[in-house]
């Protein structure tokens, strides 16, 4: 593998309001990378990130995601019957992580890479609710590349919200969001490029 691309570090002020109208946190920070620093992540990632096609068990059955992982942090991860090993950070992974933990203020371990090749790739509900994340876990969520419809979804409630998630931005949800919520990335027949989202979490041993 050859050597990562060395941009500098962002920096940003979040100045954003709570965009779940109950039980739970979320907000949307634009242009937390500037148009340079995005694309120069997008373009470190799409070429350095180890990127896997897994295969997880949906009742009972073994299917392809549609989209492209990757994993990096200090400790393994499993969920839908994948096993994700502990990787170190890349230099562009951990100038990122450190962005966006001076936004949050809060420290991450891990991160979790998706990459939507296409408007074909994409992701079905869910809450990251898995143990090892703790019962409020903050989950900051970085766009690069092809803007991207986002839905969150009350679990008893019916409430929705929907979100255009664009290139540079970063969503971040906590408190009782993942107890509450579901979230997804749909499909679009828009012809539309391909995007990198990094989930920034801390795992619970």
């Amino acid at each position: 593998m050859s050597k990562a691309t060395t941009c500098s570090a962002p920096s940003a002020e979040p100045a954003a309001v709570n965009l779940l109208p109950l039980d739970g946190e979320a907000y949307l920070i634009e242009n937390v990378l500037s148009p340079k620093e995005a694309d120069c992540a997008f373009a470190d990632l799409l070429k350095h990130a180890d990127w896997r096609q897994e295969h997880a068990v949906l009742f009972g059955r073994k299917i392809a995601l549609p989209r492209l992982t990757a994993w990096y942090g200090s400790h393994g991860y499993a969920y839908s019957g994948i096993q994700h090993e502990p990787a170190p950070l890349t230099p562009m992974l951990a100038t990122l992580k450190l962005a966006i933990e001076n936004i949050t203020k809060t420290r991450f371990d891990s991160v979790l890479l998706n990459l939507y090749r296409d408007g074909g790739d994409s992701m079905g509900w869910h809450s990251d609710d898995e143990k090892a994340l703790g019962p409020e876990p903050i989950i900051a969520s970085l766009s690069l590349g092809a803007e991207r419809r986002f839905h969150l979804r009350h679990r008893t409630g019916g409430e929705r919200v929907a979100l255009k998630l664009g290139h540079g931005s970063c969503l971040i949800m906590k408190g009782r969001c993942q107890a509450c919520w579901r979230h997804q990335l749909p499909k679009t027949r828009r012809k539309i490029g391909p995007r990198i989202n990094l989930t920034f979490r801390t795992i619970r041993r």
